[in-house]
């Protein structure tokens, strides 16, 4: 099994919830990577093409003999959620066995007419949204409304954290906990060894 992990726009892969993510999983491999234009120093990230085609380039660089589960925190889990619903007229990576998505950026902050969730209908994997329940970028109710659009396949599992938002701060421990245990479901003795 493979966990290929993705930053927020605003942060990198040394972001703690997904290294903590990475030492609860161990001794599985977990890969924190970051987009291109991180890489080269720059604060702005790049329009979703660029950002999905570095996706499927990590995902290339992978054993495709093996399940893999893609996700990350905001930007980094919805372009993730696009890969899986091929978005970038690519089919999903064969081997892709559930999404992690940590505050899904579900519409941008006081804009909720702004929807990012046009591609959820098409995401066919087992997916887990974790999310803090004051999220401005999208409430539980929201979250619930467009996740419940998603085929049964998706069996899509929420955690809502109370009297947290968007950054999730000091939730590392119950994000890394929920990653595993989703990984457990899903994956059943692949993942327990």
């Amino acid at each position: 099994m493979t966990l290929l992990l993705y930053p927020g726009a605003g942060s990198d892969s040394s972001h703690s919830s997904l290294a903590a993510i990475e030492r609860w999983v161990a001794p599985h491999r977990c890969v924190r990577a970051d987009f291109p234009y991180r890489k080269e120093g720059r604060k702005a990230p790049d329009r979703a093409p660029k950002l999905m085609a570095s996706i499927r380039d990590d995902i290339a660089e992978l054993p495709d003999d093996e399940p893999l589960v893609l996700g990350g925190r905001s930007m980094g889990g919805r372009m993730c959620s696009m890969i899986a619903a091929g978005v970038d007229e690519q089919p999903p990576p064969p081997n892709l066995a559930g999404l992690v998505l940590i505050s899904y950026p579900l519409h941008p902050p006081g804009k909720p007419d702004r929807l990012r969730v046009e591609h959820l209908p098409q995401v066919n994997v087992p997916t887990l949204f974790i999310s803090g329940a004051n999220d401005t970028f999208g409430t539980p109710d929201e979250i619930r409304e467009w996740t419940a659009t998603m085929p049964r396949k998706a069996k899509v599992q929420h955690l809502f954290v109370d009297r947290k938002g968007h950054d999730l701060k000091g939730c590392d421990h119950t994000i890394a906990g929920a990653v595993v245990d989703f990984l457990e479901r899903v994956l059943g003795s692949e993942f327990r060894g």
